[in-house]
């Protein structure tokens, strides 16, 4: 389902190289390194976020890096969902609205019935029209997941997620990747060097 090979990345005269790594549709996996050893570097590459210097990623047997930039991002919107380390919402859009926007920009019919569906799923439907602003650090990550599993991505990758988070949120977090990435058939990628999170999967790829 995805595969990387041969893949290496150039930071000035910092060179990158990644073992080839290949995870089958449904797998769940943590992406493992120390702060500094390319864990975003390697996770933005496999979201179709950055070009790698050499070597290909394919999602779904499609190389991902022949697509034009157009037909990237629309490859990415319909089959990549994305949870950054902090939550990247609008401000000035509601939780709903914030949700809407993913599969407005993916070309994909906006749905009401499944921003519902998703944010139930989460126990968020009571703040369906509340504001980031309002919203708890806890509650701000899980509008987040929702918006990155909106669209039944196919792959869902989550960078660092428990960072800044307490032991309560990190169970909870991981919990609902878990659980979501279940929910909607989605293969699971997890970046960390949170040891809080290395028992919870129990597929790994290491980055020395």
């Amino acid at each position: 389902m995805v595969g990387i090979k041969a893949v290496n990345h150039q930071f000035g005269q910092v060179s990158l190289r990644f073992a080839d790594w290949t995870i089958q549709q449904g797998e769940q996996w943590l992406l493992l390194g120390q702060s500094g050893s390319g864990k975003t570097t390697l996770m933005n590459i496999i979201a179709g976020l950055l070009n790698p210097a050499t070597g290909q990623v394919h999602i779904n047997q499609t190389p991902i890096y022949e697509l034009s930039n157009a037909e990237l991002d629309k490859f990415r919107g319909q089959h990549i969902g994305i949870v950054f380390q902090r939550p990247h919402l609008i401000k000035s859009l509601t939780v709903g609205e914030n949700l809407l926007i993913a599969p407005y920009f993916a070309g994909l019919k906006q749905d009401r019935a499944r921003v519902m569906e998703v944010l139930s799923s989460l126990n968020m439907a009571d703040k369906i029209s509340s504001y980031p602003t309002q919203l708890s650090q806890g509650q701000l990550q899980r509008v987040a997941i929702a918006r990155a599993v909106i669209n039944k991505p196919a792959l869902l990758v989550a960078d660092e997620p428990t960072s800044s988070l307490d032991d309560h949120n990190t169970a909870a977090v991981l919990d609902i990747l878990i659980s979501q990435s279940r929910l909607n058939r989605s293969t699971l990628i997890v970046s960390t060097h949170d040891k809080r999170v290395k028992e919870r999967l129990s597929q790994h790829y290491i980055l020395d």
